[in-house]
């Protein structure tokens, strides 16, 4: 039981990181939409790169996608809350069972996972070459989460065993 604990945990774990990543977002809304309006306007890249045809002016596209960032990380959050009653429903079941109880877990790690990898890393970082900027670099902040959700992703998909309960 030691281990499927550790499983409910860390789900738990990842609820709260996320809860508190879409509180501050928007609770905090105007410094973290600077954020997301400067990667996408590429104005602290590389001077003269040869990127800059990608960069996107437009407020209204900043918002939208600050508000998608938003509202994935919010569902990412409710996935985990949810998985992680669910696996705490299933703590005494049978190794089936309690199998049966990942798939929410499962799929709030992996939104989280392509989060971190597919809008930060894939389209921030190298879309709008966020790496080259001193100012709004997010990158480790990037592969920090992408790094716990799938270390949490990776324990969770353990199998359970009749052992176990």
């Amino acid at each position: 039981m030691t281990l499927r604990t550790v499983k409910i945990l860390l789900v738990f774990g990842v609820a709260i990181l996320h809860s508190l990543v879409a509180f501050n977002n928007l609770t905090d809304y105007g410094s973290n939409y600077q954020y997301v309006r400067h990667v996408m306007m590429m104005d602290t890249t590389f001077p003269g790169n040869r990127g800059m045809w990608r960069a996107i002016e437009s407020p209204l596209l900043h918002t939208a996608f600050y508000a998608s960032i938003i509202a994935w990380e919010a569902i990412v959050a409710l996935l985990c809350w949810w998985g992680g009653i669910r696996l705490a429903q299933e703590l005494r079941g049978t190794a089936a069972a309690f199998q049966r109880a990942k798939s929410a877990s499962v799929a709030g790690l992996t939104m989280s996972l392509l989060l971190w990898l597919v809008a930060f890393q894939a389209v921030g970082g190298e879309w709008f070459l966020m790496w080259q900027s001193k100012t709004w670099n997010g990158m480790a902040d990037a592969f920090r989460m992408f790094t716990v959700a799938g270390i949490v992703l990776l324990i969770v998909l353990q199998p359970d065993t009749a052992d176990q309960t």
